[in-house]
Formats: C-alpha cells, structure tokens, sequence
C-alpha cells in the first residue's frame, strides 16, 4: 500500500514539474548517479525526461525502503 502511495505521489509531482525543473532535477539527483549531460538532456522531449526522473525516483526509493 505505501509502495502504491509513493506511486502515485511521485507521479503527480513530476506531471506538475516544467522540462526545465525536470532536467535539473536530473541533473543533480540524489541517491543515484545519473550520467546525462544537460546537452544530451536538451534533445528529449517532456514525456522521455518524466520517464526518466519517474524511474530514478522509483529505483531510489525502492533502494531506500529495502
């Protein structure tokens, strides 16, 4: 259930986020190292960099919880 609460949070926040919120957060995102240069970043689209942050966000939060 909490697993399902985090879901759902984690992806209101980032269907709110601008590309350019979501691109930094990217950029410096905590509890995973990301290797993704702002220049390959600026080449996406919106929807590839929420999947992107969405799935980092998961992976960490699952890293954390176990």
């Amino acid at each position: 259930m909490a697993a399902d609460t985090y879901f759902e949070r984690a992806c209101a926040t980032v269907l709110e986020m601008t590309k350019t919120e979501i691109k930094h957060r990217i950029l410096h995102f905590d509890g995973l190292r990301l290797d993704f240069t702002e220049e390959y970043l600026n080449t996406l689209d919106l929807d590839r960099l929420r999947h992107i942050l969405l799935a980092a966000l998961l992976t960490a939060h699952r890293k954390c919880a176990s």
